[in-house]
């Protein structure tokens, strides 16, 4: 399968942007240097690594060795999904959110097929999403975005998913995190002080790898921080960064080393590409081969404060109180579904709406509070689920750079 490629016209001469999501290769025990796949076979379309330069990846260095404990695997065996997600407290933890929800407009995995392992001194631990057993595990995920776009305004920036767990798996601790502003995050890297941990489908049989302290920049080459603007929604959370990564590093910590630490001040997220296409007559003329600019990533600015009110969080859990919730949010015009209590993206998008108008923190979740707030009797419990171009015009025959977006998640094999 080739990347998906989408294109932009927008009076008589416009720039089209090869905008798209790579898939990535199958799951493989293989390990770096293995034979080229066939020209022209599926595996010859697959992204295997981003890396910059020199593949620096090594095996996680015993100075190190405490992170073990605290990143392991978030997967579905049913959807043949594969992400890196890491502890932030004893019973959550974060990756990206389209691991979870995939980009907008695939169909969502059932996320009570969800595992979250870590592997620890030769022990593993499984743990399913909280609510799983019950049907309502989408209501103990908070994320910044259910429908990641991958085309300009790309949402990268959004791309961050916190997720309760059935049981308190994290039982050697969490991963601390510190938000530094752009500018510090720039002079860290030069001291080389940034990098990441993660897991990479093509290293060492699914061990973790530690990616050598790496570059963060606001501009890459002649890419300026405007151009960034451009292609992307909200850029003031977005991290830009050159740790090498690899199928299966979506949702994996950007680390800090510092005293105290080391501190997580991201998550990475997916790969930044721009393409350039010749445009003539209002049609692409030529395709010029794309670049890779560098790595997303989500400042933990975006997402530290949602920690908590997740863990507190009293989610409503039956259907008849999904249904008196929905009622309620829709007599106040906020809901535009069926009465069906399920929590689906458009419920979602209500509690949502709720929120902003009445000056809440937006979260999506469907709790008991919400339902006081609107009028409701009390809910029965469980331990929610959240939602979360125009191209500009070139002269006739002129080259045209725009940018895209691919996630870093490990897609498994049929």
């Amino acid at each position: 399968m080739a990347p998906l490629l989408f294109a932009g016209l927008f009076g008589g001469a416009a720039q089209a942007g090869s905008l798209g999501l790579t898939p990535l290769s199958p799951l493989a025990r293989e390990t770096p240097g293995q034979k080229a796949p066939a020209p022209g076979s599926p595996e010859a379309y697959f992204h295997r690594i981003a890396v910059f330069g020199k593949d620096d990846r090594i095996s996680v260095p015993r100075r190190y060795a405490a992170l073990k404990a605290k990143i392991g695997m978030l997967f579905n065996n049913r959807a043949r999904t594969l992400c890196t997600a890491f502890c932030v407290a004893p019973d959550v933890v974060a990756t990206a959110a389209h691991c979870l929800f995939r980009t907008s407009g695939r169909t969502r995995p059932r996320h009570g097929d969800y595992w979250f392992a870590i592997v620890d001194r030769g022990r593993r631990t499984l743990t399913r999403i909280a609510g799983h057993g019950r049907g309502t595990a989408s209501q103990n995920i908070l994320a910044g975005s259910t429908q990641l776009r991958i085309r300009p305004p790309i949402d990268a920036a959004s791309d961050w998913a916190l997720v309760r767990l059935s049981r308190p798996a994290c039982r050697h601790g969490s991963l601390a995190l510190r938000h530094l502003d752009r500018e510090g995050l720039i002079r860290a890297a030069k001291d080389r002080r940034i990098f990441q941990v993660s897991f990479h489908r093509d290293y060492k049989n699914w061990q973790l790898a530690y990616s050598q302290p790496c570059r963060i920049d606001r501009r890459f080459g002649a890419l300026s921080w405007r151009m960034v603007g451009r292609d992307f929604a909200n850029p003031k959370a977005l991290i830009l960064h050159r740790c090498d990564t690899g199928g299966a590093s979506s949702g994996s910590p950007i680390l800090l080393d510092a005293p105290g630490g080391p501190y997580a001040v991201g998550i990475n997220v997916g790969t930044y590409i721009q393409s350039k296409v010749l445009i003539r007559n209002g049609r692409v003329a030529r395709r010029y081969k794309a670049r890779i600019i560098a790595n997303t990533g989500v400042d933990v600015s975006a997402f530290a404060d949602a920690i908590a009110r997740l863990r507190s969080a009293e989610i409503i859990g039956s259907r008849e109180a999904l249904m008196d919730l929905q009622q309620r949010l829709k007599a106040r015009g906020h809901y535009l579904g069926r009465i069906d209590g399920a929590f689906g993206p458009l419920t979602r998008a209500a509690v949502m709406d709720f929120e902003r108008h009445s000056g809440q923190p937006v979260t999506g979740l469907p709790t008991e509070a919400l339902l006081r707030a609107l009028g409701g009797g009390r809910a029965a419990s469980a331990p929610g689920e959240a939602l979360g171009q125009k191209s500009r015009s070139g002269r006739p025959g002129t080259p045209v750079i725009r940018g895209r977006h691919r996630p870093s998640g490990q897609r498994l094999p049929e």
